[in-house]
C-alpha cells in the first residue's frame, strides 16, 4: 500500500495548484496526487472560455476582488516562467442602450478601486478597438488577457513529477477509511494511506467529503455553460474580448464574445441547469 504525507484528490487546476504549492513549501514531504480521468484537465478547467479575468466587477476590498487580481499575476507570471501561451489582449464592456450607462459608470468605479487599468470611452475609439460592436459607450480593460488552461494544468503536473509527487490517473476515489493516526483513500489505481487529506474534486467534492465521513451543509447543483463557436470566414469579426454590461438580476457576466488562444473565437455562455455533473452535451 503507498504511503504518502499529503494527498490530494483531484486533478483539475485548484488540486493541482495546491499540490504544487505544497511540493514547493514542504520540498520533503512525500506527496501523492489522485484524478479519475485518464489525464488532466478534464473537466471544468478544461471547458472555460480561458479568460484571464482583472477584478473590476468585484467589491473593492472583498476576497474576490484580491484573489482575481494576485491570480492573474500570478498565472502571467507562471506561464511567462514556462513558456506557456497567454496575451494580454484587453476586452471591452459594451453599453448598447442608454439605461445601461449607470451600471457602466458603476463598473468603472469599482474598477479603479480596485486598481483596475480601465477606462470609460466612446463610440469612437470602441470602434477602433472593435470595429464590428456595436455600442454608444464602454470600458477598455486592457489588463485582461487569455490563456490556455489546460496547458496550465498539464505544466503543473509534470512540475509535481519533477518535484516528486506522484500523480495518479485513472484512479477514482471508490471509499475512504479513517483510522486513528492515518486516513487509507480506495481507488481503482490500488489504496493510498495518507495522515493528510485534501479534497479538491471540484463537481463531485461533496460526494467525496461523504466518503470521508463529514457531511457537507452544501450540496453541488451543477449549471452548464453552453457556447457556440464562431465559424472561421468570421473569427475576424471579433479582435479581442467583448462583453455586456451584466444584468443585475442574473448572477452571470453576460453572453459576452472571446478570442481564444488559438485564434477561434466563442460566443456565451447560456447557462442552464444541468441534469447530471459531466452532462456536457
Amino acid at each position: 500500500m503507498a504511503q504518502f504525507d499529503v494527498i490530494v484528490i483531484g486533478g483539475g487546476i485548484v488540486g493541482l495548484a495546491t499540490a504544487y504549492q505544497l511540493s514547493r513549501r514542504q520540498p520533503d514531504a512525500s506527496l501523492a496526487l489522485l484524478e479519475k480521468e485518464a489525464g488532466l484537465g478534464r473537466h471544468q478547467s478544461g471547458r472555460n472560455s480561458g479568460v484571464l479575468h482583472s477584478g473590476i466587477y468585484y467589491r473593492p476590498g472583498s476576497l474576490k476582488a484580491e484573489n482575481c487580481r494576485q491570480g492573474r499575476r500570478a498565472m502571467e507570471e507562471f506561464c511567462a516562467r514556462h513558456g506557456i501561451a497567454y496575451e494580454t489582449c484587453g476586452k471591452v464592456i459594451v453599453a448598447t442602450r442608454e439605461l445601461e450607462l449607470p451600471a457602466l459608470a458603476r463598473i468603472h468605479e469599482r474598477g479603479l478601486e480596485n486598481g483596475v487599468r480601465c477606462e470609460l470611452i466612446g463610440r469612437e475609439r470602441l470602434l477602433e478597438l472593435e470595429p464590428h460592436a456595436a455600442g454608444i459607450r464602454a470600458i477598455h480593460v486592457p489588463e485582461t488577457g487569455i490563456v490556455d488552461f489546460v496547458e496550465v494544468c498539464r505544466r503543473l503536473g509534470a512540475l509535481l513529477v519533477e518535484h516528486g509527487c506522484r500523480v495518479a490517473t485513472s484512479a477514482r476515489v471508490t471509499a475512504i477509511t479513517r483510522r486513528s493516526a492515518e486516513t487509507v483513500v480506495h481507488t481503482t489505481q490500488g489504496d493510498f494511506t495518507t495522515r493528510s487529506l485534501i479534497n479538491c474534486a471540484g463537481l463531485h467534492s461533496d460526494r467525496v467529503a461523504r466518503l470521508a465521513g463529514q457531511q457537507p451543509n452544501a450540496r453541488i447543483v451543477p449549471f452548464r455553460g453552453e457556447y457556440y463557436k464562431l465559424e472561421p470566414g468570421a473569427f475576424g469579426l471579433c479582435r479581442n474580448l467583448i462583453y455586456p454590461v451584466p444584468d443585475a438580476g442574473f448572477p452571470f457576466l453576460g453572453v459576452h464574445f472571446t478570442r481564444m488562444i488559438d485564434g477561434a473565437v466563442d460566443c456565451g455562455p447560456n447557462a442552464v441547469l444541468a441534469f447530471a455533473r459531466e452532462g456536457y452535451r
